[in-house]
This record gives structure tokens, sequence and C-alpha cells, in this order.
């Protein structure tokens, strides 16, 4: 059983979690990863229910016309007092504590928000859920700290560092995971694969200086 992680398009705020839609590119990404794992047999469209997450889902699922279900848990990680703040602003008002999240030496959650085990108490569930009962090949579109934090959980890593697995997750990039249904286990197949947006850099994160995140 095949669990295709997708992390939402490009949305149209460079500003900390806001719920808005995807900016133009998003929808191109989208229609990228669509065509990519139109091949795949894609039975299910799994999605958080932010609009960027909704929304390329929706996009790609014009490649494979499967059911489309929305599960709030799949949210982004909760930023608490960070969001709706500016990189620059984050940095001035909380780098201490970014400072220390990036020691790793604990999980420690961002302000009035969750950390890295947060996440996993509430998205591990869905996972299982979607191993156990969906059908053989699923997509789920949701976060890069969603996935970011679900891969340590699968590898058994602790929780706090997370941050080791990828520094920045592209935007429609893969994470592919295989579900025993007779151990009961996930293993990690591929992490972070954006060879469908390499062709187009002004798609990458690297390349990209205009509005959105």
């Amino acid at each position: 059983m095949k669990i295709y992680l997708i992390r939402h398009g490009r949305q149209a705020s460079r500003l900390c979690n806001v719920d808005v839609e995807l900016a133009p590119e998003g929808y191109r990404q989208a229609a990228l990863v669509g065509e990519r794992l139109a091949k795949k047999n894609i039975q299910a469209v799994y999605s958080s229910a932010l609009k960027r997450a909704e929304q390329t889902a929706q996009a790609a699922n014009l490649y494979w016309n499967a059911e489309h279900v929305v599960e709030p848990d799949l949210r982004e990680i909760d930023f608490g007092r960070m969001e709706g703040l500016s990189d620059q602003e984050i940095w001035e008002r909380y780098g201490e504590l970014k400072r220390e999240q990036q020691k790793m030496e604990a999980d420690l959650p961002y302000p009035g928000g969750e950390c890295a085990g947060d996440v996993i108490r509430r998205v591990a569930p869905v996972l299982e859920r979607i191993g156990k009962e969906g059908p053989e090949r699923v997509a789920v579109v949701t976060h890069g700290g969603v996935i970011r934090s679900a891969a340590a959980w699968i590898l058994g890593m602790e929780p706090g560092k997370y941050r080791l697995l990828g520094r920045n997750l592209e935007n429609c990039s893969i994470t592919e995971l295989d579900y025993d249904r007779s151990g009961g286990r996930f293993t990690l197949e591929r992490f972070n694969d954006y060879g469908h947006l390499e062709p187009y850099p002004q798609l990458l994160r690297g390349g990209w200086i205009g509005e959105g995140r």
C-alpha cells in the first residue's frame, strides 16, 4: 500500500502559515506533480483543510479523478504567535527561541503553538487509518512541518530532530511511504523528490523571488 505525501504548492503570501490561495506558480507545480503521478493509479486524495492544500489537491486530482477527502488533522504545525509574521519579524521577536530549536536538544514548541510531537500525535492516527482502511494508492496533500514530523516518527527519531530531514521541502515534492498491512508498519521509500520541478528553476524555492511562500 502506497501513500504519496505531497507538500502543497506555492502560496500567495510569504507570511507565516496564513490561510491564503495558491499563487499561479502553485497551480503549475500541482499540475506537474499530478502529471508525474498520473500512471500510479491514485485511488483517493486526502488533504488538509487549509486553502493551499485543498487547491493543490484539486489541481493535481485533475490527472487522477479520485475521491477527495479533507482531513483537518493534516493541517500545518501551529506556529502560535509567529503566525502572520514575516521571516524578519519572527527573527526579531523570537530569534532566541529559533536558535534553541535549531540545536535540536529538545522538542520545543512554537510560542503559543505546537511542537513536532504534537503534530505526530494528531497526524499519525490519520496516516495509520489511511494505511489500514484506504485503497492501495493514495495521495496526501499536506504541509512541510507535517511531512518532516511524520518522517521522523516513521524513522524512530526523537521528534525534536525532525529538522534534520530537509531544511526546506520543495513545494509539490513527493515523499513516498509504503505501508505493510500484514505487519502494520510504514517504511520511508523516498523523501522530498522534486524531479518534476527541476526543468523549471522558477518553480523551485531557491530560484523564486516573487510574493508567496
